[in-house]
């Protein structure tokens, strides 16, 4: 136990010498570390919208993480836009809710929302943050065809969502489901949200209902 002990303070040691010998930039990495952690609270945050569709559960960074996908498609169905661009806009458009929480339409009502100040405050926190900053302006400005598009990835990822409630019985999900399409602006987004709830959302791996392999695995 006594060596075991002297080998982890002998890393202990070489560790803060290294800490101490990187003076310079510590400030930088230090600020990025403190990012990093706080972007782990995103995977502990709820998406409050499913309390009340009464059934379902996402955390914000199960949404942020299919919209990235989402957004990527609509990039390369479009075929001019820069889908790197895209993606990075996606990653970040809902960074602030680390912060502001998820506020659902009913909150939105009744609850300010210091949404730029979030941003904000998490740029100036970051030796990177005019870059992050950049992106979301651009974003909540809603003039470049590439945050049109990731607008529309972000409504498809809920319409995706509803879908999922409403193919396992939650009726109210059906309801839903008109005025989130409506919110679709560009033609990739309506032509992919057509076809997003004409499917069933189990079809890529139960396509086949009637497949022998749902038996007897084809023994």
């Amino acid at each position: 136990m006594f060596y075991a002990d002297r080998a982890w303070l002998s890393h202990v040691v070489v560790y803060f010498l290294l800490y101490l010998s990187m003076a310079d930039t510590n400030k930088d990495l230090e600020q990025i570390a403190d990012f990093l952690y706080e972007m782990g609270i995103l995977a502990k945050t709820p998406r409050s919208g499913f309390h009340f569709l009464g059934s379902g559960e996402q955390s914000v960074a199960e949404h942020i993480n299919r919209v990235c996908y989402i957004g990527f498609c609509l990039a390369k169905m479009n075929g001019t836009v820069d889908s790197g661009k895209v993606v990075q806009m996606c990653l970040f458009h809902d960074v602030s809710e680390s912060r502001i929480s998820d506020l659902n339409y009913v909150h939105q009502k009744y609850t300010e929302r210091l949404e730029d100040k979030a941003h904000q405050d998490l740029a100036d926190s970051l030796p990177f943050g005019a870059d992050m900053k950049m992106l979301i302006d651009e974003y909540e400005a809603r003039e470049s065809v590439e945050s049109k598009l990731v607008k529309d990835a972000d409504n498809l990822e809920f319409i995706i969502s509803l879908k999922e409630q409403y193919d396992i019985g939650n009726e109210r999900a059906k309801t839903w489901l008109e005025p989130a399409l409506q919110r679709l602006k560009t033609e990739e987004g309506k032509r992919i949200g057509a076809v997003l709830v004409g499917i069933d959302s189990d079809r890529w791996w139960f396509g086949e209902k009637q497949d022998s392999w749902w038996v007897d695995r084809n023994k």
